[in-house]
């Protein structure tokens, strides 16, 4: 949703919000937090199906330095990769870019 549309008034939410018995507010919190894995999960999903085993690679270790490679596995929520210099990575396929 963009924040110039959205479904309902977020001052009367609010509103709502100060009205809500505990046990309200935890599962109101449940809720959230169960669409907010949903959405994370679908973009995962999204950037994991960009990738094949094969692919070549990059992508920015935590220490700055660049590394390469060839996609070897596709996992559940991260891409192993086995790098140039022969070592097996597991990344988020939103840190991978694709190279020729």
């Amino acid at each position: 949703m963009s924040s110039n549309h959205t479904i309902l008034d977020r001052e009367l939410f609010t509103q709502a919000l100060r009205q809500m018995s505990e046990e309200d507010l935890r599962y109101l919190n449940h809720m959230v937090v169960e669409q907010l894995r949903h959405l994370a999960q679908a973009k995962n999903n999204h950037q994991m199906a960009q990738f094949r085993p094969g692919d070549k690679v990059n992508f920015t270790a935590k220490d700055g330095d660049t590394k390469q490679g060839t996609v070897m596995r596709l996992n559940k929520k991260t891409v192993t990769v086995w790098t140039i210099d022969n070592q097996e990575w597991k990344v988020s396929p939103l840190y991978l870019r694709k190279t020729t």
